[in-house]
């Protein structure tokens, strides 16, 4: 784990820990999570799900819940369902996507009647960090909105800044990347960069330091900035990169982790509570730092 992403954990452990709905962890990999995330004090799992399924896989992996709850329920959609009931009724304060299909989850989640809606956009932010990276980069968004419209822009960017605050880093540099720095009539997401900083001008979007469009380059290196001409707050010193799609953000953030060697850790905001939403494949260190991240954004918006 790189030098960033432990400092999360480790801020994070001063909470209270909070508790967390484990929705379906018919894997290993869930259940373990669910139970480090517990010892590092990040979190109190409830875990959601067949319970006999659930035992056996504990069992089989040597994993201890004897003092910890399990909810029983059925299948995928009764235990989505159920898990949203409890953040709800306030007896859960965060979501962990277990082993179900995501699209399951977020079904659950934004149900009109019975899910998590609030008034804003259910949005992704990755946090990433690498090998003596200066900074962390949060990289939004790169695993739910397909191909957001301005006002989901709007919200994606605003649920980052936010996040942002909640983990301690302060008013961040928003870059909201495209292919160039200039706007293009023909480039649409340059016209929608140029529209979105006019909107933090007017205080649509509030608390963060707004710029671009803007080459991924120009938004990171101060070397390339300058050979542009580019002498922003924000231009080689972005803190949070925002993608003009889901398809760009899952190349560049796979990019870094595949070559870069970079660490990812990811939730969804947006809904009524923090929602832990790791891939199969990702590693007990993301995850853990996944619920760090949740648990300080669950206590951030406690006092705001």
């Amino acid at each position: 784990m790189y030098n960033h992403h432990q400092k999360i954990i480790e801020k994070a452990k001063d909470k209270s820990p909070p508790y967390c709905a484990v929705c379906y962890p018919c894997e290993a990999t869930a259940i373990e999570s669910g139970l480090e995330a517990f010892k590092l004090g990040l979190l109190i799992p409830i875990f959601v799900g067949p319970k006999k399924q659930i035992k056996l896989i504990a069992e089989q992996y040597r994993l201890d819940l004897k003092n910890h709850q399990i909810i029983e329920a059925s299948s995928e959609y009764e235990a989505a369902t159920h898990s949203v009931k409890l953040i709800r009724e306030q007896k859960a304060h965060l979501l962990m996507k277990g082993s179900l299909h995501t699209d399951i989850l977020l079904k659950a989640v934004i149900n009109k009647e019975a899910g998590l809606r609030t008034g804003k956009r259910i949005t992704h932010v990755f946090l990433m960090d690498g090998p003596n990276w200066h900074t962390p980069y949060m990289i939004t968004d790169a695993a739910i909105n397909i191909a957001p419209d301005l006002v989901t822009k709007m919200h994606i960017i605003q649920n980052a800044i936010d996040l942002h605050h909640a983990l301690g880093y302060g008013v961040p540099k928003v870059a909201i990347l495209s292919a160039v720095e200039m706007v293009n009539p023909d480039i649409s997401s340059t016209l929608e960069a140029a529209a979105l900083c006019k909107m933090a001008d007017r205080k649509q979007i509030v608390n963060g330091i707004l710029d671009g469009p803007l080459a991924l380059d120009n938004a990171i290196s101060p070397e390339a900035a300058a050979m542009k001409g580019l002498d922003t707050p924000v231009t080689g010193k972005a803190q949070i990169l925002v993608v003009p799609n889901l398809e760009a953000g899952n190349i560049f953030f796979k990019s870094l982790s595949f070559i870069g060697k970079a660490d990812s850790a990811g939730i969804v905001l947006g809904a009524k509570a923090p929602i832990i939403l790791t891939s199969r494949a990702s590693s007990l260190d993301s995850r853990l730092v996944s619920c760090a991240m949740a648990k300080l954004s669950y206590h951030h918006s406690l006092t705001h």
